[in-house]
């Protein structure tokens, strides 16, 4: 049976040859319309039960050998009726290079012998944190510490989730914690300040008045050459502690070149009756806060890059006082820590709710948010992406990391 699903995610190692392969697959991949450099690709596969607990594997063409991974399949992905789901797998790797138009065809099949390989590894400080390194490199931190009550301090430290990232080059946080200019952003984060239901209201973003946001479990957790990556239940609580929405949120982490790539997915449920979910430009949605060190030393060296160009240091937007500031693919900040620049890029989706209101600040923290209903019947699913690197970056080079998530290559296997 042969079926075709858009690509998704990664990065492909070149890598000593590995033997013994029961199974094989042939796969085909296609450019679409724009030219390919590095792009990540998800296939999902049909393995055989031999293979049920395989992890890398091994594809081979004309232009070389690459490694992929295999994977469940993502919280958000759409899996094919009738397909036996405990045997369904994503299947990750990167093209190195594809012209518009173009295909190319490889063979794929479950490597042996990986252990050589590099790879993505867990590390969990239980009821504390979770770091992920690949090799030695730090690469990622979730902070999940259950809220202690214990003093305002505490309280303020350990009321939300969040997730750090690391430099590229794994040598220092680049994101913000508790404490400093405005506490109440840190990290890679999510949530609403303006939520109402059953007559109450909630502020999951600041948590002023005994709400939070805590980690229950972790759900899945997987790593190998390619990627990392983990799912969380999340529970959503109210000013009377009381659970009002459970959250699944994956982040996954892939092995990139030349910088590092953070794919955020999220599925929120409420409890019971409607949630009305609502805020403001600064403090809802889904949204990326640099180091304290940039509001203390750096934020006159601070930039955004838009579609529409580079603007001066200093300057920033913000919805409503700019109107046009809505629905923008993408959006990227430039801030410097040390004497290094590095830019982050906030990559949408036209599948997100819209209106999708962007804010942004010289202090290093921009994002976007939108206003949803949340019922039984209604979900609501959410998927980003966030790219990093060292140094600065084009207007193009930006717009080819958002075509490759919002158009992707198409991988058919059979």
């Amino acid at each position: 049976m042969r079926f075709v699903i858009s690509a998704g995610l990664t990065l492909a190692l070149l890598f000593p040859t590995l033997s013994r392969a029961e199974t094989t697959w042939q796969v085909t991949v296609e450019a679409g319309q724009f030219d390919r450099t590095n792009t990540p690709v998800v296939a999902l596969i049909t393995v055989p039960p031999a293979d049920a607990d395989a992890t890398v594997v091994e594809l081979s063409g004309k232009t070389g050998k690459l490694v992929g991974q295999l994977t469940q399949p993502g919280l958000l992905a759409k899996v094919p009726a009738g397909k036996p789901h405990a045997l369904l797998r994503e299947l990750h790797f990167i093209v190195p290079t594809l012209k518009a138009g173009q295909a190319i065809e490889l063979q794929a099949k479950v490597a042996s012998d990986p252990s050589s390989l590099p790879q993505f590894a867990w590390k969990d400080t239980p009821g504390k944190q979770m770091d992920l390194f690949f090799g030695e490199r730090p690469v990622l931190r979730y902070m999940y510490e259950r809220v202690d009550n214990s003093s305002k301090d505490r309280r303020s430290e350990t009321f939300k989730v969040y997730h750090h990232l690391y430099d590229p080059a794994g040598e220092r946080l680049v994101t913000k914690g508790p404490g400093g200019l405005f506490p109440h952003h840190r990290g890679v984060f999510y949530g609403f300040n303006r939520i109402s239901y059953d007559g109450k209201s909630a502020d999951v973003w600041h948590c002023n008045h005994g709400e939070s946001q805590t980690h229950e479990k972790f759900l899945a957790q997987e790593a190998g050459p390619v990627l990392a990556r983990h799912r969380l239940a999340i529970a959503w609580h109210g000013r009377d502690d009381g659970v009002f929405a459970q959250e699944e949120r994956e982040i996954t982490i892939y092995n990139t070149q030349g910088g590092t790539l953070l794919e955020f997915a999220s599925r929120l449920a409420t409890t019971d009756g409607a949630v009305k979910l609502d805020g403001d430009p600064q403090h809802a949605g889904f949204q990326f806060r640099a180091s304290q060190e940039v509001p203390d030393k750096t934020a006159s060296q601070t930039y955004y890059l838009r579609p529409d160009g580079q603007d001066k240091p200093g300057s920033f937007r913000n919805w409503p006082a700019n109107k046009e500031h809505v629905n923008l693919p993408w959006n990227a900040l430039s801030f410097v820590l040390g004497d290094q620049r590095y830019t982050c890029c906030y990559l949408d989706r036209p599948e997100n709710p819209k209106q999708s209101r962007f804010s942004e600040r010289d202090y290093g923290r921009f994002g976007s948010y939108f206003e949803y209903d949340l019922t039984k019947d209604a979900p609501l699913e959410l998927n980003y992406r966030l790219w990093l690197q060292a140094g600065a970056m084009t207007v193009e080079g930006v717009t080819t990391k958002s075509e490759d998530f919002v158009a992707p290559p198409v991988a058919a296997v059979k």
